[in-house]
């Protein structure tokens, strides 16, 4: 049943990014969750850079993972991706959800980047 699961989650990503590019002008906020973490990228497509990341894996921010839960992680996440995509200069991205459903995590991590200040 995961095999199952996995390829239709990777149809949906495929079917969303038909639509979805990220410029210089708007990158592409992308996610991918995992069972055990979660990480955010901005990505620019037309050149293939990543402008600001994270997850949580990082270093920065493991002090404050500790004890939190997978959702309050993701929130910690979205608020870390955004304040380094502020400071690159971009205040507008185009949403990727990579397939997930827009629920739980995935949704707390939005909601917290648009909190810190990330318009999409």
């Amino acid at each position: 049943m995961a095999v199952k699961s996995r390829i239709a989650r990777k149809r949906r990503h495929r079917r969303v990014r038909r639509n979805i590019s990220g410029t210089s002008q708007r990158p592409r906020l992308n996610v991918y969750r995992s069972l055990d973490h979660i990480y955010a990228q901005v990505i620019d497509d037309t050149v293939g850079h990543t402008l600001a990341a994270a997850s949580s894996l990082d270093k920065d921010l493991a002090a404050g993972m500790a004890d939190k839960s997978k959702l309050e992680q993701a929130t910690l996440v979205g608020k870390a991706v955004a304040e380094r995509a502020l400071e690159a200069n971009i205040n507008t991205v185009v949403f990727d959800r990579g397939g997930f459903i827009y629920h739980g995590r995935v949704k707390a991590l939005a909601e917290a980047a648009r909190e810190a200040g990330l318009n999409f």
